[in-house]
This record gives C-alpha cells, sequence and structure tokens, in this order.
C-alpha cells in the first residue's frame, strides 16, 4: 500500500511540478538569447514567479517520494511505473495549459499505458 501511495504522489507532483514551471516560462516568453547576462536576467525574472516557486516545490516532493520508493521497491519496477505520469502531463497540458493534444499523441500515451501494465503484470 505504501508503494502504491509514493508511486501517486510521485507522478501528482513531478507532473505538476513541470506543469507550474511550464506555466510560468509562457508567462516569461521564449529564451532566444543565450549570453551569461541574458540568462541572469531571464533567471531573476522567473525568481519572481509564484508558478516557479510552486514547481520547485512539488518537484522536490517528487524527489523525496521517488527516493522513498526506491527504498523498497526494484528500479526495474519504479522507473516504468512512473512513466503514468505522460498520462498526467497530457491531460495537465490540455487542461491546465489549453494545449492541443493531437491524436498521435493520444495514441502515445495509451501505448506508454499499455507498457506500464505489462511491467506491472510482470511484477505480480
Amino acid at each position: 500500500m505504501t508503494s502504491l501511495v509514493l508511486l501517486i504522489v510521485i507522478i501528482i507532483t513531478g507532473t505538476s511540478g513541470e506543469l507550474c514551471l511550464a506555466r510560468a516560462m509562457r508567462g516569461l516568453g521564449e529564451v532566444s538569447d543565450f549570453h551569461p547576462f541574458a540568462l541572469m536576467h531571464t533567471l531573476a525574472r522567473a525568481i519572481g514567479l509564484p508558478w516557479v516557486w510552486l514547481g520547485l516545490a512539488l518537484l522536490a516532493i517528487d524527489v523525496v517520494a521517488l527516493l522513498a520508493l526506491l527504498s523498497v521497491e526494484d528500479v526495474s519496477f519504479v522507473i516504468p511505473m512512473t512513466a503514468l505520469s505522460y498520462v498526467v502531463g497530457a491531460i495537465g497540458g490540455a487542461s491546465f495549459l489549453g494545449e492541443h493534444v493531437h491524436r498521435q499523441r493520444w495514441m502515445g500515451v495509451f501505448l506508454v499505458c499499455g507498457g506500464v501494465a505489462l511491467v506491472y503484470a510482470g511484477a505480480k
């Protein structure tokens, strides 16, 4: 039961953190100048955005939960199971970021789900 809870935490916090960072970066605009001064200016602007801080906090929770899960489960089980984050990412991209997720991407997400099902079935 602990493994299932940790897996759900990993999937939700990791993907939510990435979605928050994506939302923050869309607010900043495209990074096109990669000179050190320009990158520092972009970083300074990003630090002021609440979405960045929320995203980083969620990703920190994700890492701690991943470490905890890896302490009780095999990596050959954990890493494929965390691929379920692709489902949450596609749904979040569509609903939270307003992205149009094409049919081909959905097919890829379902293909990943099939692979996760195979890994889960093999673990039993």
